[in-house]
């Protein structure tokens, strides 16, 4: 496949120049190759490890949830010039995708966990900039069975703040770092809220607005929309993928 050509159409699939983003998300391309893909690596961070483990693989183009410019522009010297330079030596594309594979439909990370929970009636919710960033539903049970349902998806420990009482209630899921957004997700009539990361304060504000929140990881709720992307290519364009697992703990 030409790399111009699934740039083109991965750019259509995601909306990357309709979707806000912040401003080091710089979705889509972000490094090119000679112009050739024959096999696909995903990965949550264009990390070095990453990248040099998408070389090692025989991959020639990376998708990523966070690319290579979160910190602005900054000097290509110690691991920033050494992610460059194994990714143009081993002839590997990189390809970064944020917010627009948070909200995607069918890939987004925040639908590919409500699926994975059972909330099969989740609708979008959250307004960020315009656009809807989660997904929400009524969901049975307790919140305790929901924490470890969502455990068992994610494939490690979730953190509870227990400030909503014992059922689920209305469930919203906003993966990776939404945590710092509490005290608006309860205004929005959320019993239980499921996000990554939070800053430390979010917790005691949680018990204060009255909704519980569960903690399962930025690195570990972000996961699935790489993989859905991957998968997405495989199956229009018969190329082979693999996903490069390099958690943070996070």
């Amino acid at each position: 496949m030409q790399l111009t050509e699934l740039v083109e159409v991965m750019d259509s699939w995601l909306g990357n120049r309709e979707v806000p983003d912040y401003p080091g998300a710089h979705n889509g391309l972000q490094v090119a190759n000679s112009g050739s893909v024959t096999r696909v690596a995903a990965a949550v961070d264009a990390s070095l490890p990453v990248i040099e483990a998408a070389v090692a693989a025989g991959a020639d183009l990376l998708i990523v949830h966070h690319g290579l410019f979160w910190q602005g522009v900054q000097p290509i010297v110690d691991a920033r010039y050494h992610k460059l330079k194994a990714a143009f030596d081993g002839g590997l594309a990189i390809y970064s995708s944020h917010i627009p594979l948070d909200i995607h439909p069918q890939l987004g990370n925040n639908v590919q966990l409500a699926r994975a929970l059972g909330m099969t009636d989740a609708e979008p919710f959250f307004d960020f900039k315009g656009i809807l960033l989660g997904q929400t539903a009524e969901m049975e049970g307790t919140c305790a069975e929901l924490r470890e349902k969502l455990a068992e998806v994610v494939g490690g420990p979730v953190h509870l703040c227990p400030g909503g009482g014992a059922a689920a209630g209305r469930v919203g899921i906003i993966t990776g770092g939404a945590g710092s957004e509490v005290e608006a997700i309860a205004k929005c009539g959320i019993n239980t809220f499921i996000t990554g990361e939070g800053p430390h304060w979010s917790f005691p504000l949680a018990q204060e607005c009255g909704i519980n929140v569960l903690y399962a990881g930025h690195y570990a709720t972000e996961t699935s929309g790489v993989q859905a992307l991957a998968r997405e290519l495989e199956a229009h364009f018969d190329l082979p993928w693999e996903f490069l697992d390099h958690p943070t703990g996070l």
